[in-house]
């Protein structure tokens, strides 16, 4: 229940500052916070991750779906036996939540986080995204971890058939 409960915190934030930008700020206003590094920039995406599928709004909410319902399958399935997992899965569901009810309800997804490195702008994102690539990142790392706690276990069984191997 505690994962379904981060999702909703995720999702609530995320709603909150779209609300925000989209209620207070103009397309394209920029406000600085960090001089031309950071900048608060109200955008609006009509596609995926770094503009790709640009108006296909039907088959991004049609992924989405099937990503959500497959999350939520897997939540349920890892929840009670890991803690890095379930974390990961939570943050991506309230990110693919948020990011979804934004393509459902307007067909476009409210951006508005810009960082400038010199002349490279990377592109504009929200707190769905955000949450989107940390949970990834933490698949990835729970992945990596099981991988390694896996070779220990084999190391360990090897190790201990070569003991008793030696003592025989």
């Amino acid at each position: 229940m505690v994962y379904y409960l981060i999702a909703l915190i995720m999702f609530l934030i995320d709603q909150g500052t779209k609300y925000l930008i989209s209620s207070r700020l103009q397309i394209d206003e920029q406000i600085p916070v960090i001089g031309n590094f950071f900048l608060i920039t109200s955008h609006r995406n009509r596609g995926a991750a770094f503009s790709i599928l640009q108006n296909q709004r039907w088959f991004l909410i049609l992924v989405t779906v099937v990503v959500v319902v497959g999350i939520v399958w897997y939540l349920n399935k890892v929840r009670k036996t890991r803690r890095l997992l379930p974390l990961a899965l939570a943050l991506v569901l309230g990110g693919a939540v948020g990011n979804f009810l934004d393509r459902l309800l307007t067909g476009e997804v409210v951006d508005f986080l810009q960082f400038n490195f010199g002349s490279y702008t990377f592109p504009i994102f929200n707190v769905a995204d955000s949450c989107i690539v940390v949970g990834v990142a933490l698949i990835i790392l729970d992945s990596l971890l099981d991988m390694r706690g896996g070779k220990t276990e084999v190391l360990e069984v090897k190790e201990t058939s070569e003991a008793k191997e030696g003592n025989e």
